[in-house]
């Protein structure tokens, strides 16, 4: 690790750190090297569905019918005020924990569940909040692993409900959404009680609901440009929001950045007498083999080596969510500044072998394959692409794709057109999703028109997608790659969730 020490030094020597991925890491067919065993049975689906009970789904319908009436989470007011004022009015429950905190623009829910199943493989109770959810909002506050469920998320919301009020009633603007869910997970952490957080941001970093606790350890995943229109239109620019989770004497753990993000990240550290650790210098990924079902690492972490890690989630970028999230573990534990040792390698294993990460290149169907992924942006995308080609071999790949209408559609499409046959263009659920004509439009440009089908309803493009997959005899090596959104995401695991 390392710490600069005056912030008039040069950063030219950091910022010729590697920004790219390492093209000499080999991909390597394991065959059945899995070591799925070492994590026992695998856990069941961790996306929660609606409650059986009709009177407790309806009593949590109520509650998120309240909720609906705020601010949605892209109608932001760039403030920390009001949240201040909710935290000080339940009495700092951000403070009763230690916290790890998680920025970036990709990577963000896969690397807090990792940190999650880690600290917890480590006996620690944790308390995870994440956003936006997959199928259910309760998704979005989870304790020792798991979303808390419908009972206890109406038993939260009533609790501060008569809070809110009051700070609704002082402020120029009522608590939106996003601020009123950060309240309760805070207080529901405090409630448990957990040993430790893990936050990620909703947006940005200096004005994000959740940048009233000061993390010991910030994490920023990998940053690329998205909400250009609130963040900036540079990944310096975005950056510089992002860097507003890095407080006083903390230590930052970075992927690799693109060289003006990380000038930026960089700086900002040595202005808040943080240490930094940095992928590809402090730490980062020895050596990566494809296996069944996941990928073989070994992770050169903070304190040493770490072989023969599975990790059951796809793609080079998943790898490189793991070794973040390790070592802002190991920094959490203070290895690496106060402690030259490793953590027990194989409690690492055993909780990366029982990682999950719901939407994330998640098989949901065979015969022929069904993926869904919720990449939502064009770093997304790519990430996306390379994790398909790699971890799967289609001979013929059908897309299924709705975006928000907020997103750069173009740039998702574009990624995309290398691995699709066809694409099939349709909506989701959520109001935001981008008109099907005016992205059937763009679709045409990018692919031509022999190669876009039109299907305004999602469960009739899933349909059209996995007839034209099996077109042509190619049944066997066919698959349907559902993308987009997470909304299109949440939608299609509802219609095709097994059991």
């Amino acid at each position: 690790m390392s710490e600069p020490s005056d912030p008039s030094d040069q950063f030219d020597d950091i910022v010729d750190a590697e920004t790219h991925r390492d093209p000499d890491l080999a991909v390597i067919e394991a065959g059945s090297r899995t070591l799925r065993t070492q994590g026992g049975p695998p856990p069941g689906d961790p996306v929660p569905g609606r409650p059986e009970d009709p009177e407790l789904d309806k009593a949590l319908r109520e509650v998120e019918t309240e909720l609906s009436t705020r601010w949605g989470e892209t109608k932001l007011e760039p403030s920390v005020t009001r949240i201040a004022a909710l935290m000080d009015i339940l009495g700092e429950p951000q403070r009763a924990y230690p916290s790890i905190h998680i920025t970036g623009t990709n990577g963000k829910t896969s690397t807090a569940r990792m940190i999650e199943a880690l600290l917890g493989a480590f006996d620690l109770r944790t308390g995870r909040y994440t956003s936006p959810h997959v199928q259910t909002i309760t998704e979005r506050i989870s304790l020792d692993g798991a979303p808390i469920s419908a009972e206890r998320f109406i038993e939260t919301y009533q609790d501060v409900k008569p809070y809110v009020e009051l700070v609704d009633a002082r402020e120029e603007y009522r608590l939106s959404f996003f601020e009123v869910l950060t309240g309760m997970a805070y207080a529901a952490f405090a409630d448990a009680p957990v040993d430790v957080a893990v936050v990620e941001v909703g947006m940005g970093g200096t004005w994000d609901a959740t940048n009233v606790i000061d993390a010991s350890v910030a994490v920023v995943t990998p940053i690329d440009l998205d909400h250009t229109d609130r963040l900036g239109g540079t990944t310096a620019e975005i950056a510089g929001e992002k860097s507003g989770i890095v407080k006083p004497g903390a230590t930052v753990i970075m992927a690799q950045q693109p060289v003006d993000a990380a000038q930026v990240l960089l700086k900002k550290a040595v202005e808040a007498d943080a240490t930094v650790a940095r992928e590809g210098m402090e730490f980062g990924i020895v050596s990566r083999e494809v296996a069944v079902g996941g990928q073989l690492l070994t992770l050169r972490g903070l304190g040493g080596e770490y072989t023969d890690v599975f990790l059951p989630l796809h793609g080079a970028y998943q790898a490189h969510n793991a070794v973040v999230a390790l070592a802002a573990v190991e920094a959490f534990f203070g290895i690496g500044a106060d402690h030259a040792r490793t953590l027990d390698p194989d409690t690492v294993r055993t909780a990366f072998a029982r990682v999950a990460s719901p939407g994330r290149l998640e098989i949901v169907r065979t015969s022929p394959t069904v993926l869904l992924d919720a990449a939502h942006n064009p770093h997304g995308a790519r990430a996306t692409a390379e994790g398909v080609s790699e971890a799967f071999g289609f001979s013929r790949l059908v897309g299924v794709v709705s975006t928000s209408g907020d997103k750069d559609a173009r740039g998702l499409l574009e990624a995309f057109e290398p691995i699709f046959a066809e694409v099939v263009i349709t909506a989701n659920s959520n109001p935001r999703a981008t008109d099907v004509d005016a992205l059937a439009a763009i679709a045409v440009e990018v692919f031509g028109e022999d190669r876009v089908v039109v299907e305004p309803r999602l469960p009739d493009a899933i349909e059209a997608a996995i007839t034209l997959a099996e077109e042509e005899a190619e049944y066997g090596g066919a698959g349907v790659l559902v993308t987009g959104s997470i909304f299109t995401v949440g939608d299609a695991r509802l219609l095709l969730r097994r059991g």
